[in-house]
């Protein structure tokens, strides 16, 4: 092979002065989170593929058409992790949290991979973050985990979000109400699109998915869940909203709502924001009452959801520089290194950002150096002992003993 390498298409290279963005992500995540007794949780980025078929479901796009899925060299079938709720309750059934205090309230952040076609916003390895309550079928627990996903958009300052939920009903009660919209579908089959016809009987629902003319004009007349949804369920549905009014989070009801994933009960809920287009979510989830006693443990409600890194970076639009340096240590004299040295090293400790001269760059060129990293102060260590500090913003500078120097430029 000739030439340059690039990165694989679909994918990217977050870049130093890319990264403050991210980091601001994250922290806010990890306090709002923190504050609701959320813990963090890692999974590894490949697990077994029936993880994923049994759990994502066979039917979903995400099995069928965008999973990056391949053979160890034992002959075990793995996947690049494509979503992150199967693995975490791969990772509850296995290592026996049911024993622990429920719920269990676990939040995530890292990698994740979809064969599908890149677009703004969309790449084959993305970044998510997501929580999950696992143990209680509370509607508590649906509003709280709405709740920080929509906290997590206000202290980001994400612009022109809305929030909408929708009940799919349990798996039991939904079924006489799937019969129907097969039948409705059958009906009209000739004017929906191949891949909703071929999936009239596995996963109907995803017709209210569809982008396809026909497919959209055949759903405004079919029936909707919430119609259909039994007692039980409705009651659950209207704690939700009566909950949501009382944490004054605002929403929409949409009764077409449905998720790309087949494990899904109960409430779900989509965050769209006007600035992404016509792939306006931003982050969603829902309850999925189901899926741990359908990858073998036992029967256990979950709520949780996930949101999108780069979806949320192309609707905020902005730049977020990185925090400046508190210090710059410029060398006037090769002798004093080993000072230097010593002193960036005890004023690191102390907390304070501090860099010295690593490229053996004149005067001038230190305090251009001291510019570019964004440096408040200049402390120069000048021959036989003396030193003297420079505030960069106004250009004062008086002499100092560096012994001192931290009190004097603390923030």
């Amino acid at each position: 092979m000739t030439g340059k390498f690039k990165a694989p298409r679909g994918t990217f290279d977050v870049l130093p002065e890319q990264s403050a963005q991210r980091e601001r992500i994250h922290l806010a995540a990890r306090e709002i989170f923190g504050l609701a007794g959320y813990r963090f949780i890692m999974t590894p980025a490949f697990e077994e593929t029936a993880l994923f078929e049994r759990g994502v479901g066979k039917s979903t796009d995400i099995v069928r058409k965008e999973m990056f899925t391949f053979e160890d060299k034992g002959g075990r079938s793995l996947t690049l992790r494509p979503e992150g709720t199967a693995p975490i309750c791969r990772a509850y059934v296995e290592h026996g949290m049911r024993r622990l205090p429920q719920p269990v309230k676990l939040f995530y952040a890292g990698p994740f991979f979809r064969h599908e076609r890149p677009q703004a916003g969309r790449y084959r390895q993305f970044n998510q973050i997501g929580a999950e309550a696992i143990g209680t079928d509370s509607p508590l627990a649906d509003v709280e985990v709405i709740t920080l996903i929509s906290d997590l958009f206000e202290e980001l300052g994400v612009p022109g979000v809305e929030l909408r939920i929708g009940s799919l009903g349990s798996h039991e009660a939904r079924a006489g109400y799937l019969e129907e919209l097969k039948s409705h579908l059958r009906a009209r089959s000739g004017e929906l699109s191949d891949d909703v016809r071929e999936r009239i009987e596995i996963n109907p629902l995803r017709a209210f998915d569809s982008d396809h003319e026909g497919t959209r004009a055949v759903m405004t007349e079919a029936p909707t869940l919430l119609e259909h949804l039994d007692e039980e369920d409705a009651a659950h549905f209207e704690q939700v909203k009566g909950l949501l009014g009382a944490a004054s989070v605002e929403y929409t009801i949409d009764p077409t709502l449905v998720r790309g994933l087949d494990y899904y009960t109960r409430t779900i809920f989509s965050f769209v924001c006007d600035r992404l287009g016509a792939q306006s979510e931003i982050g969603g989830g829902g309850r999925y009452d189901g899926l741990i006693e359908q990858l073998g443990g036992p029967a256990t409600p979950a709520v949780g959801w996930a949101a999108g890194i780069e979806r949320i970076l192309l609707a905020l639009d902005e730049d977020v520089t990185s925090a400046g340096m508190d210090l710059f240590i410029a060398i006037a004299d090769p002798g004093l290194t080993t000072k230097a040295v010593a002193l960036a090293s005890e004023l690191r400790h102390q907390g304070l950002a501090v860099e010295i001269d690593l490229a053996g760059r004149s005067m001038k060129g230190q305090f251009r150096q001291a510019d570019r990293v964004g440096a408040a102060h200049t402390l120069i260590l000048e021959a036989g002992g003396s030193a003297s500090l420079k505030n960069m913003d106004t250009g004062d500078q008086e002499s100092v003993d560096p012994k001192h120097v931290a009190n004097l430029i603390r923030p």
